[in-house]
């Protein structure tokens, strides 16, 4: 499947809402790559719909009911690691004072910004992090995208 298929096949898909427990991941978000990880179970993660093809999304996020902060994701293998198991890591775009595993995490993606691809340097990683970051924060801002940040899915249960 070429680019825009991915892309089109994707967007099929959003919004696309889910919730689960905090896991630990592999460590390298916040150490290697410096920007910390939250990691949603692989029961998330093994239940995600088949249009969300491997890549990297935009949207929202809020732990334990809390403040709702926007976010960017990464679902698939991360082949510059090779892994060997699909993962769903969400980069909450805040500076939390603490770990929260075993928290609960809410997200909502709504923008699909491109597919999983392989770097040849650590660098390389880098820089396409920062500017998915950069992207994520544009896209979060537009109307049709901001308005999810305050959808009912976020409000604590009564």
């Amino acid at each position: 499947m070429d680019q825009n298929e991915l892309a089109k096949t994707a967007r099929m898909a959003l919004p696309f809402f889910a919730s689960g427990t905090v896991v630990h991941g592999f460590g390298r978000g916040s150490k290697e790559l410096g920007v910390p990880t939250a990691n949603l179970a692989d029961e998330v993660v093994d239940n995600l719909p088949d249009q969300l093809t491997c890549g990297v999304y935009c949207g929202f996020a809020s732990v334990n009911h809390g403040t709702v902060y926007p976010m960017c994701l990464s679902i698939g293998w991360n082949p510059y690691y090779k892994n060997e198991k699909r993962t769903m890591e969400t980069h909450i775009m805040h500076s939390f004072d603490k770990d929260f595993y075993g928290e609960i995490l809410k997200i909502v993606i709504v923008e699909y910004i491109r597919p999983m691809l392989d770097f040849k340097s650590l660098e390389e990683l880098k820089l396409a992090i920062s500017s998915d970051i950069r992207i994520s924060t544009e896209k979060l801002l537009e109307e049709k995208c901001a308005e999810f940040s305050k959808h009912k899915f976020f409000c604590p249960p009564e």
